[in-house]
């Protein structure tokens, strides 16, 4: 059985996803959160193996809630899950830490697949392209590079720190200073996803 939790301040939206969780066998509802402040007790009460969480949240968005929940120990995977997902959010979210990105249009056996493969350790993230990649990285100061291309390459996150020869809270703060560049007004998550050729 895979413990599934979920953030979203719309109650449709919660009543929904918990509908459809418990019509699929193998995955088990095991709470909701309206708030971020929320969310901490319940992922401490149910344990889950995935948390679902809603990109555009009040007051916080989800890369944030995202990054807080990757610092648990242990930490359940990460579907971040948005009415705008696109190519535009995938840098993001990987700095922040997601297993996956998922469009809340999606039909439910693909949202169903995208659970099961980040609770067996697997991404449900797009590729990145080349062109992403590189806006991402003008968006960027100089030294936040080698953060992000170790980022990208899956590196984990106590490596990158001993790599860099920085504590894991340093890295923590960098990557937090990354993500609010990459979402101010020229940020990525602001940019159209380059069109495909």
């Amino acid at each position: 059985m895979i413990r599934v939790a979920f953030i979203d301040d719309h109650p449709a939206v919660r009543l929904g996803l918990e509908s459809a969780l418990r019509s699929e066998p193998g995955l088990v509802p095991v709470g909701a959160a309206e708030q971020p402040e929320d969310l901490p007790p319940l992922l401490y009460r149910t344990r889950p193996d995935v948390v679902l969480v809603d990109y555009h949240l009040p007051r916080r968005d989800g890369l944030s809630v995202c990054r807080q929940i990757k610092s648990d120990i242990p930490a359940p995977a990460v579907l971040l899950y948005s009415a705008y997902a696109d190519a535009s959010l995938v840098v993001p979210a990987i700095i922040a830490g997601a297993d996956g990105i998922v469009p809340k249009s999606v039909p439910s056996r693909q949202l169903f697949e995208a659970i099961r493969t980040v609770a067996k350790g697997g991404t449900a993230l797009p590729p990145i392209s080349p062109d992403l990649l590189q806006l991402a990285s003008r968006c960027l100061e100089p030294e936040d590079l080698p953060v992000l291309g170790m980022l990208v390459n899956h590196i984990a996150r106590r490596d990158i720190a001993d790599t860099l020869g920085i504590s894991p809270d340093d890295l923590a703060g960098r990557i937090a200073a990354m993500l609010d560049r990459l979402k101010a007004p020229v940020g990525i998550a602001h940019q159209p996803a380059p069109e495909a050729p």
